[in-house]
């Protein structure tokens, strides 16, 4: 199985989670986008919210009934992608630039399932980098205070994001542990949200690979 055909049986399976009735957060990229497919091919009775502007067209392009975060109050179930799984289940996310949305998703949901392909999987998180997003006040300040807590380089994307503020990347090469610099980051005034997930508001991962869909065990 190569990784867009792991990735359409993952985002596939996790649809299959969805039933009549539920509060549907969905997330944003290459992953989910086949979860956003398959519910439109069967069109549920549910309701959804988006975790990015890509996401809503994607959606509503499928016939799926979109509400915002705050008509929809909680929900069910959230399904995602993630740019980095560590063995505790503590995530990088934020590729597709939609870290603080997906982040708001994931906290509403009862259930938050990750999806992914077997090459998200790391005995470590730091190598894909950390995005961040910033206010455009002075991302200079808060990128010196990121190099502080020790990230090699910080970039700055050119897209915004969909809230209007920048995205950044912080390289931190390696971290052994990231609840402590989720609180360090946490911290900075002007860092809007960043994208460390930790293993607390994740309730099942489900990778596929080589041997097909399989639910990962904590």
């Amino acid at each position: 199985m190569d990784q867009d055909s792991a990735k359409q049986a993952v985002g596939r399976r996790a649809a299959e989670l969805v039933k009549d009735g539920m509060r549907v957060g969905l997330g944003t990229g290459s992953t989910v986008r086949w979860t956003v497919l398959a519910l439109g091919e069967r069109k549920p009775d549910v309701v959804c919210v988006a975790t990015s502007r890509q996401t809503e067209e994607l959606a509503s392009g499928a016939g799926l009934r979109l509400v915002s975060p705050d008509e929809a109050g909680a929900l069910d179930v959230a399904i995602d992608g993630a740019d980095e799984i560590d063995p505790g289940w503590n995530l990088v996310k934020g590729g597709g630039g939609a870290l603080t949305r997906e982040k708001v998703v994931a906290q509403m949901a009862a259930r938050f399932v990750v999806v992914a392909d077997e090459s998200k999987l790391v005995t470590e998180l730091g190598g894909f980098g950390l995005p961040l997003e910033v206010l455009p006040f002075a991302p200079g300040v808060v990128s010196d205070r990121v190099l502080a807590l020790g990230a090699t380089t910080v970039t700055r994307r050119e897209a915004a994001s969909d809230n209007g503020n920048l995205l950044l990347d912080a390289a931190f090469g390696r971290i052994p542990d990231p609840a402590a610099l989720a609180a360090r980051l946490a911290g900075i005034p002007g860092l809007v949200e960043h994208g460390l997930f930790l293993a607390d508001c994740v309730s099942d991962v489900l990778v596929a690979g080589e041997s097909g869909v399989r639910e990962l065990v904590r």
